[in-house]
């Protein structure tokens, strides 16, 4: 019988480094992903995610090397792990759900991409765009620095 294999994400903007880690999990067994509540992400990481959970969770469904998606908090522990039956949690080096080191599976990130970091590419395009006369107008490259001159006191 294969293994269940847990892997715990947000996946506010998934990008590679997720795909490389579900692979890996992939090949230890039957994936579940835990994904983040909606709820939880804006508590404990203080935003909306740009995708609710319905709209995350469509997008895991469709990829290969996941099973099944199930909701959960921010931190994972062993009872949610009997739960949902599974025999490991497969989870990037910054890992911080309380569980046995028996049940745990470490992988490390891959360099150079995140959420955050897509985000910052993203606004650096837009302001890009805007500033080279090549994106919808001014206004949104001009507030675009106005907020961040503000947020970061620049002015």
């Amino acid at each position: 019988m294969k293994k269940r294999i847990m892997v715990d994400m947000s996946a506010t903007l998934i990008h590679h480094g997720h795909i490389r880690l579900l692979k890996q999990a992939h090949q230890m067994g039957y994936v579940v992903v835990a994904l983040t509540t909606d709820d939880e992400i804006q508590t404990k990481k203080g935003y909306k995610s740009e995708l609710s959970y319905e709209e995350r969770k469509e997008v895991l469904e469709s990829i290969r090397y996941v099973d099944e998606v199930v909701p959960c908090n921010w931190l994972i522990d062993n009872d949610f792990l009997i739960e949902h039956n599974i025999d490991l949690l497969v989870h990037g080096c910054d890992n911080v759900n309380h569980i046995p080191e028996d049940k745990l599976v470490i992988f490390p990130r891959t360099e150079g991409v995140s959420s955050s970091e897509l985000r910052e590419r993203v606004l650096d395009s837009l302001v890009s765009m805007n500033l080279n006369g090549k994106g919808p107008s001014d206004k949104i490259a001009q507030m675009l620095i106005n907020t961040i001159k503000s947020e970061f006191k620049l002015d």
